[in-house]
C-alpha cells in the first residue's frame, strides 16, 4: 500500500494562473467517483482563480484518449485551446479481464496523447480494486486525486510557460 504524497499539494511555481486554461474530460461511468473528482478539480482551480474550465462528458474510460485528443484539434486556431487536459475515469477491477484490457489501453493513449499534443494531459484515471478504494483517493487516506490533477494540471502549464513554449 503506498502513502499519500503530500508534496503534490505543494504550490511550489503555481503563480499569475488566472489566464489558464483547463479542460475537464470525464466519464459518464462510476458517476459518484468522478463527480467527486471532477468536483474537487474545481475547487482546487478556484483556489487558483482559473476560470477557463471546460467540461466534456464521454461513456467511458476507453473513450478518453480520443476525447482528449477530439477536443484539442477542434480549439485549434480557435482561441480555445487548453493549457492542459485532465482525464479523469474510475475503472473498477471487476471478475473478468476487462479491467486489464480497460487499463492498459487508457494509460497507452494518455501517454501517447502527452507525447503528441503541444499541451499535457493529466492522468485523473483511477484504477482500483473496489468502491472502497476509491472513496479513499476522494479524500481519503490517499488525498484527493481531483485536487491533485488540477494542480498537476496548474504546475505543468506554469513549466510550458517558464519554457516559453505556449501562451495557453
Amino acid at each position: 500500500m503506498s502513502e499519500h504524497n503530500n508534496s503534490l499539494l505543494n504550490d511550489a511555481g503555481i503563480l499569475n494562473m488566472e489566464d489558464a486554461s483547463v479542460v475537464m474530460v470525464y466519464t459518464e461511468w462510476n458517476d459518484t467517483v468522478i463527480n467527486e473528482l471532477v468536483a474537487g478539480c474545481s475547487r482546487s482551480l478556484e483556489q487558483y482563480k482559473v476560470t477557463k474550465v471546460n467540461k466534456v462528458q464521454v461513456p467511458g474510460a476507453f473513450e478518453l484518449p480520443f476525447a482528449c485528443k477530439q477536443y484539442w484539434e477542434q480549439t485549434q486556431g480557435t482561441g480555445l485551446q487548453p493549457g492542459a487536459i485532465i482525464a479523469f475515469g474510475c475503472v473498477i477491477r471487476g471478475e473478468t479481464p476487462h479491467f486489464d484490457y480497460v487499463c492498459k489501453a487508457v494509460t497507452e493513449g494518455i501517454l501517447q496523447l502527452n507525447l503528441q499534443l503541444p499541451v499535457p494531459v493529466i492522468f485523473g484515471i483511477l484504477t482500483v480494486d473496489n468502491m472502497a478504494q476509491a472513496t479513499d483517493r476522494l479524500g481519503g487516506a490517499h488525498g484527493h486525486k481531483g485536487e491533485e490533477a488540477a494542480i498537476t494540471a496548474l504546475k505543468m502549464i506554469a513549466l510550458q510557460r517558464k519554457l516559453g513554449k505556449t501562451n495557453f
